[in-house]
């Protein structure tokens, strides 16, 4: 409320701070997140972004045709998103070393969903038109993206983000030829440029695809350390799947939180059994499968942080 709206509270470095932090006071975590949004790259190039209550993002200009795509600056992260620098830098100062800063974007597909459509979309209507009417127009939306957030990823780094996270939101609206030449070859590209060494030490890259359970194999082309899960796939075949060669975060239904606590022990413990049926100890990170819903009772997180901490010793000793 101090901030007045959404947008406001991301671009102001103390507020983004506050808000950072604050679920590290409450809860047993062991990492921070940036507080900030997916969104800003598009506001960034010239898109106006804006919040409408009850309807989500939308944009005063939408990126429809080749002129629209010619038209888009190139971006300076340093420069443009300097608001996102400032608020890594104070983050990480006031972290002190407790636990890691986890900083990140949307995937180029996701960003371009809401730049073509001018907002939130279930259908994605004029994205897919674009992508099957004219590929080649899409492919250098999609170029110019994975280029800005390169240059938005490796800002972060600089500024302190000692992890990155790429959100793939919408790669699951693609059929399986579609999802690799229009998203995941783009989040291939985007690891390809990251610097992945910074004060001596490596710099993991998450890639999560909201319903990609399907595509873990491919997804392992693309250089990341680990591949978040939502809850559709079971956690146990997914560990199989993978056989080690990255790690794997997530898989608990966020509406989980709904529940009871006795409900809420009961499920975390069937993913960490999940996670732990074939014998590995390391390579995953509990989590939930998706963003948490702000209908949930802040007391029911502790819960879920809880029971990870003292069920998984059973596991892990």
């Amino acid at each position: 409320s101090k901030a007045g709206d959404f947008l406001s509270l991301c671009k102001n470095t103390e507020f983004a701070c506050e808000v950072t932090l604050q679920p590290l006071r409450r809860y047993d975590l062991d990492a921070a997140i940036l507080f900030s949004d997916i969104l800003t790259i598009p506001d960034a190039l010239g898109l106006g972004l804006y919040f409408e209550t009850g309807e989500g993002p939308k944009f005063h200009k939408t990126v429809r045709t080749e002129q629209d795509v010619a038209n888009l600056p190139k971006l300076n992260a340093k420069a443009d998103l300097d608001y996102v620098m400032n608020a890594v830098s104070t983050i990480r100062s006031a972290l002190g070393g407790q636990v890691p800063l986890i900083g990140f974007s949307g995937s180029p597909w996701t960003l371009a969903t809401y730049m073509v459509e001018g907002g939130s979309s279930k259908e994605f209507r004029f994205t897919k038109q674009m992508m099957y009417a004219q590929p080649e127009v899409l492919h250098a939306l999609l170029d110019h993206l994975a280029d800005s957030v390169i240059d938005y990823l490796n800002a972060q780094i600089d500024a302190g983000a000692q992890a990155i996270q790429i959100f793939d939101s919408w790669g699951g609206a693609l059929a399986h030829r579609e999802y690799v030449e229009f998203s995941l070859n783009y989040m291939k590209k985007i690891i390809a440029g990251l610097q992945r060494e910074k004060d001596g030490r490596r710099i993991p890259v998450i890639v999560f695809t909201k319903g990609g359970g399907q595509w873990l194999e491919p997804m392992i082309t693309t250089g990341a350390d680990a591949l978040g899960l939502d809850w559709t796939t079971p956690l146990n075949t997914a560990r199989t799947t993978v056989a080690g060669r990255v790690a794997l975060q997530g898989n608990l239904d966020p509406a989980v939180l709904y529940g009871s606590a006795a409900s809420i022990e009961k499920a975390v413990k069937a993913m960490l059994d999940d996670a732990y049926a074939n014998g590995e100890k390391t390579g995953y990170v509990a989590n939930l499968g998706h963003g948490i819903t702000q209908w949930v009772d802040p007391a029911q997180p502790k819960i879920f942080v809880d029971t990870v901490h003292e069920y998984s010793a059973k596991y892990l000793g």
